[in-house]
């Protein structure tokens, strides 16, 4: 590798993000501490990086002081772990070697073996920043190697408060009460929900075209290609079916018969790790039954899509799916993935926060009698054995307190709720 092709890139690299505009996301990084930030493409992992050089500049540091190096740049494509150390030489070649540069390494899952070198960058006391949209980096073998000197945070898209940010809409004083306010925010809201929340995604006006670009990048490059997919076309099924089925807990065997019924061929092993691999490229969130035993909870999951603009490509009549799949979203954002799961037994629960002793159920209307008894039977069939657990359902924009004997259930419009949650610690 060319040491001064490596250079360009990290002159480059430094003028670019001081031209940023950087919408800000409400994080709090700690002094002195590693991390890695693990996403989707284009979820807005770099701009957590960039966001953090900026901070930085703003506390007094200078460019010279700081090493960024995308790994995704095509100059650097045939870099390998034995160029790595490299970079750091190329640094102090153009800068001196007075102090450790902070060090931001952005998709450096590209390169095999990367862990092992950033483990010796932490090890030798440089702070280090490091992203990549490959689950797989945070495999039990990776794990070890950072040997816990790193904090791992997950990428989400944006949040409405931060979409509404980024577009950029200033929220009037009490705007709930503007009939002109609340119908902009209204308009926010539906290309919200139905386009999705991805960084990028916000200023296009051909949404749709730009988020089907994205898909096949993912789809094409982060899973066909980076697990050796040959036959793409069953993996494109696997997904297109997952999409059809996110609201519905789907098993591995139900997956295969579908496949099957369209004149393919999948074996359960094929299915079970395709779906791992879209689990890998952050494309899918795969959900728990709580109640089940050991074995079925790996084999029958709930499966929502990291994003609603995406998961909209697949679908016909999309709104009561795109209105849990938001919920999903929401709910692993804030309090992780691992700590939300479905309750289903005799009757199901669409969501269950254990820690907050919290039952969600998701109905985009429950104007029509059954819907509204199916809903609430089944919220108060739970409380009768979770004493003092909060019930809540919610819609697309019914408001409503149900009181039955004991127990309450808050019907809640889907803005309200996304408003009244505090803004995530992870994303």
């Amino acid at each position: 590798m060319d040491k001064e092709v490596i250079k360009q890139c990290i002159r480059d690299k430094h003028e670019e993000i001081l031209s940023l505009d950087v919408v800000k996301r409400p994080f709090d990084f700690e002094e002195k501490a590693n991390y890695v930030f693990v996403g989707l493409r284009r979820v807005g992992k770099s701009y957590m990086l960039y966001q953090r050089v900026l901070q930085l500049i703003e506390k007094g540091y200078q460019m010279k002081d700081i090493l960024f190096v995308n790994f995704e740049d095509e100059r650097l494509s045939e870099i390998t772990h034995n160029d790595l150390n490299l970079i750091l030489e190329a640094h102090y070649e153009m800068n001196g070697s007075e102090t450790k540069p902070i060090l931001f390494f952005d998709e450096i899952q590209n390169v095999e073996h990367w862990d092992k070198f950033v483990r010796r960058l932490a090890d030798a006391k440089y702070t280090v920043y490091v992203t990549g949209s490959n689950a797989k980096m945070l495999s039990s073998d990776v794990a070890t190697t950072l040997g816990g000197r790193f904090l791992i945070y997950d990428v989400y898209p944006y949040t409405f408060r931060e979409y509404l940010k980024a577009l950029p809409f200033e929220l009037a004083d009490k705007w709930q009460y503007s009939t002109i306010e609340k119908s902009k925010v209204g308009a926010a809201f539906d290309s919200y929900f139905k386009f999705g929340g991805l960084p990028e995604m916000v200023h296009f006006k051909d949404k749709r075209s730009a988020l089907q670009s994205l898909y096949q990048k993912i789809y094409l490059g982060d899973i066909c290609a980076r697990n050796n997919i040959r036959n793409s076309k069953i993996m494109g099924l696997v997904i297109k079916k997952l999409a059809e089925s996110v609201k519905q807990p789907t098993s591995y065997n139900r997956i295969q018969n579908i496949i099957k019924s369209t004149g393919n061929n999948a074996t359960v092993s094929t299915v079970s790790d395709y779906i791992n691999y879209a689990i890998e490229a952050w494309l899918i969130l795969p959900i728990e039954n709580g109640l089940a035993k050991i074995g079925e909870r790996e084999s029958v999951k709930k499966y929502y899509f990291i994003d609603n603009g995406i998961l909209n490509l697949f679908l016909f009549d999309s709104d009561t799916s795109l209105l849990e799949n938001l919920v999903a979203i929401t709910l692993c954002r804030k309090y992780g993935r691992e700590n939300v799961v479905y309750l289903k037994s005799n009757l199901e629960i669409d969501f269950y926060i254990e820690q907050e002793n919290t039952a969600i159920q998701v109905s985009y209307s429950i104007t029509d009698i059954d819907t509204r008894e199916r809903e609430v039977n089944a919220l108060l069939s739970f409380a009768k054995k979770n004493k003092d657990a909060k019930l809540m359902i919610i819609t697309k924009e019914q408001r409503d307190k149900i009181v039955i004997g004991e127990h309450t259930v808050s019907v809640v419009p889907i803005v309200d709720w996304l408003f009244d949650l505090n803004e995530p610690t992870k994303y």
